[in-house]
């Protein structure tokens, strides 16, 4: 039986980011893809002069309902931003759809810069703790690892030690495998570090000279549907590390693109990688 993967997070309908990534991405590695959408957004709420939002968690429970009338099931769940009282259905959802050993992926969407993203609550992170305990993998930055620990956000001037610890009290939260991303030590070099219980192991790909929206929703997506075609966490981690960068390089110089990455362009390049 071919592999299915369930990804829960919002559509934003323009801003390369979100689901509007997640199902292309995953696709093009060869995984069926099916979704869930939390909310609905006009566009993303990055650089944007505003947007409509409508909300979803009150279709889930009937969603839910249909899918086991129907014995829909999954192998893996990936979600990205979710609010508050999704989590309950979705910690539902995961363990009445589940095939045998599926697999949980979290990316714990909530911050950056320090900084909470608008419409999160300072209970939220301890909300989300709940759904990264038990996950087969998470993927918070360096921001929202330090919501989840409840410590300081330090951007820079941290060591490996650091970084280290921050992985194993991650780990500490019930986690099977950590993956924190925007790691840095070399202003030249971004890259991730992977954690299984017993080794970090660290990527770094070349630092590009800007940011870019939908970069992070990019990383997990590549992951997980690297994880499916059955990369190592090593692997996945760094291949979405340099589907990041590639995807970078094809939008540079295109100052009207400044609303996300042109990943689409990049598609080729991850579909070449996972044939390696």
């Amino acid at each position: 039986m071919d592999k299915r993967l369930l990804t829960i997070q919002d559509v934003s309908c323009v801003g390369q980011c979100s689901l509007t990534v997640a199902l292309p991405v995953i696709s093009a590695c060869g995984i069926e893809t099916a979704i869930l959408p939390s909310s609905v957004l006009s566009n993303h709420t990055g650089g944007f002069s505003g947007w409509t939002f409508h909300d979803l968690t009150d279709d889930m429970p009937g969603i839910l309902d249909r899918w086991l009338t129907e014995k829909i099931s999954f192998d893996a769940f990936y979600t990205g931003y979710v609010s508050k009282a999704q989590i309950p259905h979705i910690l539902d959802i995961m363990e009445k759809t589940a095939r045998p050993g599926a697999l949980r992926i979290v990316d714990p969407v909530m911050a950056d810069n320090g900084k909470l993203y608008a419409g999160f609550g300072d209970d939220f992170p301890q909300e989300m703790k709940k759904l990264c305990k038990g996950a087969d993998v998470i993927m918070p930055n360096l921001t929202e690892a330090a919501f989840l620990l409840g410590q300081p956000y330090v951007a820079e001037g941290y060591d490996k030690d650091f970084i280290e610890k921050m992985s194993r009290d991650l780990y500490a939260l019930g986690a099977k495998n950590v993956i924190v991303t925007g790691v840095s030590f070399d202003p030249k070099k971004l890259g991730v570090a992977v954690y299984d219980g017993s080794t970090v192991e660290y990527y770094f790909a070349e630092k590009q000279a800007v940011s870019a929206h939908g970069t992070g929703d990019l990383y997990a997506s590549v992951v997980a549907g690297a994880m499916l075609r059955g990369k190592s966490l090593l692997e996945a981690a760094s291949l979405g590390a340099d589907v990041v960068v590639e995807a970078i390089k094809k939008t540079a110089g295109d100052k009207d693109h400044w609303y996300g990455v042109k990943f689409e362009k990049a598609l080729p390049y991850l579909i070449k990688r996972l044939g390696d």
